[in-house]
């Protein structure tokens, strides 16, 4: 089943890219979506529905498409923005795949099990209080509560959780931008690309032309040294592995994202693409014939207990554009916490 799961996946994805014949036939469900998504934010709007502020500002970190864009390392690196601007930030997410029903904290010890991946991830970069749960209102409240000296939340993903009020949201693309434009399940979209938003991340590593949308910047991640998943203080440079047999895999929203930057730095890995999430509950390498594997950071929070020597992994570094910070430094200072 999970393999009948990740075909489909792959498969659905491809007809996303285009208007062919599926996404055509899935167009009058795209129609419902879009209804119910409609009268969902129409709800909100009119007071029906009700949105709960937090004690401090909150920046919504999203996307209104289906899959990675590369929402993480943006997190990670508007979290250290914000420290540089004397703020003392906190993370909550929802913590996909976790088995998780109320707040629950992700420390760098936690599993990923427990709050999950991405999560996990930007507690063990950023240093930040990271708290997860489905109801991102309850851990906004929470990490309030158990830390009153964060002033500012930064929630990872949760676009769409329109319970919880935000002071400013940051939209990321990736190169397949808004897809074929349809709504699910005929394309990726959660909601219309001409949804408001405070600004619009492009994580294009084909260095494409920006869309003409208003405050739109481009996101930059560039790989740091590779360092060896068996004893992490072993750090090598991308370069060094020109020589060996690489795979190269990845368990993220897309992994040709991953191998573009592999091969930008010279390598020529065989690709495995793995679906996003990837649990690794059984090892998708044994039948590697391979002097060196490549993965991601995302990917190797799982992978603790393993022991493969050829397992590298290779942190990505963002690098927003500092009028980018400037605009949100603007909207946090001028909402101060309560």
């Amino acid at each position: 089943m999970s393999d009948l799961n990740d075909r489909l996946e792959v498969r659905l994805a491809r007809e996303w890219q285009q208007r062919g014949p599926l996404a055509w036939a899935l167009t009058p469900f795209a129609c419902v979506f879009g209804a119910i998504a409609a009268a969902r934010r129409a709800a909100f709007s009119l007071g029906w529905l009700k949105s709960v502020r937090v004690k401090v500002p909150v920046i919504v970190v999203g996307n209104v498409t289906v899959g990675g864009t590369g929402k993480t390392p943006t997190v990670i690196a508007l979290v250290a923005a914000l420290r540089e601007a004397s703020f003392t930030p906190g993370v909550v997410s929802r913590g996909y795949g976790a088995r998780v029903k109320s707040p629950t904290l992700v420390n760098p010890s936690s599993l990923a099990s427990v709050g999950g991946d991405e999560p996990l991830l930007i507690a063990r970069r950023a240093s930040v209080p990271v708290w997860v749960c489905p109801d991102r209102v309850a851990a906004a409240q929470v990490l309030c509560a158990a830390h009153p000296e964060v002033d500012v939340i930064v929630s990872d993903d949760g676009l769409q959780h329109y319970r919880l009020v935000r002071d400013a949201e940051i939209v990321v693309f990736d190169h397949r931008l808004g897809g074929n434009g349809f709504l699910l399940p005929a394309g990726p979209l959660r909601e219309s690309l001409s949804r408001h938003r405070d600004a619009t991340l492009i994580n294009d590593p084909y260095a494409r032309t920006l869309p003409p949308w208003p405050n739109t910047f481009a996101l930059q991640l560039a790989p740091a040294d590779a360092w060896h998943l068996e004893n992490p203080t072993l750090r090598r440079p991308l370069a060094q592995f020109g020589g060996d047999r690489v795979m190269a895999a990845a368990g993220i929203g897309a992994p040709e994202r991953f191998f573009a930057t592999l091969r930008a730095a010279g390598l020529k890995p065989v690709t495995r693409a793995l679906p996003d999430h990837y649990a690794f509950e059984r090892n998708p390498f044994t039948d590697v014939d391979a002097d060196t594997i490549l993965i991601t950071e995302k990917d190797a929070v799982k992978l603790e207990s393993w022991h493969d020597s050829r397992i590298w992994v290779v942190p990505v570094e963002a690098a927003l554009d500092h009028r980018l910070i400037a605009l949100v430094v603007e909207k946090v200072r001028g909402r101060s916490p309560a």
